[in-house]
């Protein structure tokens, strides 16, 4: 797309808002373009994406704008280095100084600049992936995590099939093709706009990203039973854990905040599902949890986390969140888990999950659980999806990385009580 004065204006300020703003960079994208609905669809497309790319690399970007951090300095460097355009596309925008500057941060070797900022990770968590990936192989996910992600839509199997929306999408001029392991997944080229697309008016789809679809299959929740998804928030594996149920039996989707759960009522319309009943509970310790303890056949634990496996979508994350940050959700996830375990009967299913990369909040959160819990066993995650022609194996607990799986960032493991 041109870059016009106006178009660069817009991301400026929006860019802007978002270097100062306290609420995530989603929230504040959005009410921005509410506030400015002459935007196109393209436009927002394109002003959107460049605040992202600056919010993906502004530890690199910042080096090569050698003490000059305005929002200007940072997205013009963003569309010459990330974006690839050069001076003749930015003519519009570039003053004859700026033009001279721009060589200048253009020329700056990346490989020379400290590897924390070279993959734009804030020191700490830099140490913190150091610890658990090998330098090779955390460059290559560093990389990943620096670049948009697809999108991925969930067919709902109550509705249509995966080839039947697959060939409406294609028919409706949409680039589209199967996810490689979710069976129920598609993946589509750019960003199209999909709120009046009949296949999402009448929910035949969904946007999830895949690996979010496959926690759903991890739990494997059956046909009459009684389920919880215990952090439902928006409720996207809730609907995915009621359309493998075949809307049969009971699916609570609990959630400590009415505003998320409001978010699920529309999507509820769209899915035609009958069995899922949203509960607002006030903690992990609610009453209205407590009733049903010992009761449930299977209960997902996708825990409130870090985030940091989503960096593709919500980059400012990893500026947001400190050690101090992790050790406090920790504590909660902790909590949570030990809380949504009471509600599995004998012979249920456990899965505990977050979009985390970090040990503390995943395998170390599993670990201290099981160690007082002896009740409770692991479940290879691969011979599961397998059971379900899955061909995934990360070991016994599921990991998910993006530049492996080109999926989110997801960890799981599953559990069994066995009494």
């Amino acid at each position: 797309m041109r870059v016009t004065p106006p178009l660069f204006h817009h991301a400026q300020a929006l860019l802007g808002e978002l270097l100062r703003s306290p609420f995530a960079a989603d929230q504040v994208v959005a009410a921005y373009f509410r506030q400015h609905r002459e935007l196109g669809h393209g436009e927002r497309g394109f002003v959107a994406e460049l605040v992202f790319a600056v919010l993906r690399r502004k530890r690199s970007l910042s080096a090569r704008c050698a003490g000059d951090l305005s929002s200007r300095r940072l997205l013009l460097a963003a569309l010459a280095c990330v974006q690839g355009m050069n001076r003749r596309q930015l003519a519009e925008v570039l003053s004859e100084s700026e033009s001279k500057w721009l060589a200048q941060a253009k020329a700056v070797r990346v490989e020379d600049l400290p590897p924390a900022v070279r993959l734009d990770l804030p020191d700490w968590l830099y140490g913190e992936l150091l610890a658990g990936f090998a330098a090779d192989e955390l460059e290559r996910l560093a990389a990943a995590l620096n670049q948009p992600a697809p999108l991925d839509l969930r067919v709902n199997p109550l509705k249509a099939g995966r080839d039947e929306v697959l060939q409406k999408l294609l028919e409706s001029g949409l680039a589209a093709s199967p996810c490689p392991y979710s069976p129920l997944g598609i993946r589509l080229a750019g960003k199209p706009a999909l709120a009046r697309h009949p296949l999402f008016i009448d929910g035949c789809i969904e946007v999830q990203d895949e690996g979010s679809q496959l926690l759903g299959f991890l739990l494997q929740p059956r046909r009459g039973q009684m389920v919880a998804d215990f952090c439902a928030g928006a409720g996207g594996k809730t609907l995915l854990l009621g359309a493998l149920m075949r809307s049969q039996g009971r699916l609570y989707a609990f959630d400590v905040a009415e505003r998320r759960l409001a978010k699920l009522k529309p999507r509820l319309a769209r899915s035609g599902l009958s069995n899922v009943h949203p509960v607002r509970i006030e903690s992990e310790r609610d009453a209205r949890v407590g009733r049903l303890a010992g009761k449930l056949d299977r209960v997902l634990v996708d825990a409130p986390c870090s985030g940091l496996g989503t960096l593709r979508r919500n980059p400012d994350l990893k500026w947001r969140q400190s050690p101090a940050s992790v050790v406090e959700l920790a504590a909660k996830q902790a909590a949570i888990l030990a809380a949504a375990a009471s509600l599995v009967k004998p012979g249920g299913r456990l899965v505990y999950a977050t979009c985390s990369l970090l040990e503390e909040e995943n395998d170390r959160i599993v670990d201290g659980f099981l160690a007082q819990h002896p009740q409770f066993v692991t479940c290879p995650a691969g011979q599961i999806l397998q059971q379900q022609d899955i061909a995934l194996d990360t070991g016994e607990r599921l990991r998910l990385l993006p530049h492996r799986h080109a999926t989110d960032g997801f960890f799981a493991t599953a559990m069994e009580r066995r009494q």
